[in-house]
């Protein structure tokens, strides 16, 4: 992420992919990071899709998302309603009023309930979800609320993102989420019954490191079998940002 452009009471204004994208977010807590960016270059949307962001947080990723692609329609789902408020500055903030929707509701609502909130069934082309994955009983809780609640997974919640996300996704639409790496077994497990094509892309820090996230995604309704994609490096032993690194993370480029 750049540096901040302003400041103001609790909240920054910040630039993403070489500021391409603006964001107003707050000082502290849950702030826009690599991992949205990334989440963005790996969903394979096209000009005209219908996107739902599950979990979207103040919208970097569906809003590097449609720097990229021409979307057609984005839906935002957040459950903190101070964050879904800065969602739709933000949306506002990089010309896509008109173009976007923000829902306050519990990604895990079922039913009626997530009917009633505005997440209505089988219309959606692309789900993208950087969903909370540190397991609360190997990880101390943030302090801050809406930190805790964007990183901290309780029991059920990734199949709740996944029950929702299958239900909003149109036959064939797709699923991308970000996730950490150290249990592909569970993720594939939960995702075993609701999608099917899943490939899996390793994200690794250094060429020697082992990889630190797993960029995902699923096609609903499909039966082909699991692929593992060629891994992304992000940096070289030195530290130095590799070069398909730099085209994601600031020039807003996709990974195919």
């Amino acid at each position: 992420m750049e540096q901040p452009i302003t400041a103001q009471a609790d909240l920054t204004t910040d630039t993403v992919l070489g500021g391409k994208v603006r964001l107003i977010q707050p000082q502290r807590g849950h702030r826009a990071g690599h991992d949205a960016v990334l989440l963005a270059a790996a969903v394979p949307a096209v000009a005209g899709d219908r996107v739902l962001d599950l979990g979207a947080g103040v919208g970097t990723a569906a809003l590097c998302l449609a720097s990229r692609v021409a979307v057609g329609f984005l839906t935002l789902v957040e459950i903190d309603p101070e964050l879904a408020a800065l969602a739709e500055r933000n949306a506002a903030a990089n010309g896509l009023t008109n173009r976007t929707r923000v829902i306050v509701a519990d990604a895990r609502a079922r039913g009626a309930m997530r009917e009633r909130a505005g997440l209505l069934l089988g219309q959606i082309d692309c789900v993208m979800t950087n969903p909370p994955f540190h397991d609360a009983l190997r990880h101390r809780g943030s302090p801050s609320v809406p930190k805790r609640l964007a990183h901290q997974a309780e029991e059920g919640l990734l199949a709740a993102f996944l029950r929702t996300s299958v239900a909003v996704l149109r036959p064939g639409g797709t699923l991308t989420m970000i996730h950490r790496a150290d249990q592909p077994e569970a993720l594939l497990a939960a995702m075993a019954g609701r999608f099917g094509g899943v490939t899996l892309r390793p994200v690794h820090p250094k060429p020697d490191m082992a990889a630190g996230r797993l960029l995902v995604t699923g096609i609903k309704g499909s039966r082909a079998p699991v692929q593992i994609l060629p891994g992304l490096v992000l940096a070289d032993r030195d530290g130095q940002p590799s070069a398909e690194a730099e085209a994601v993370l600031r020039g807003g480029a996709g990974l195919s």
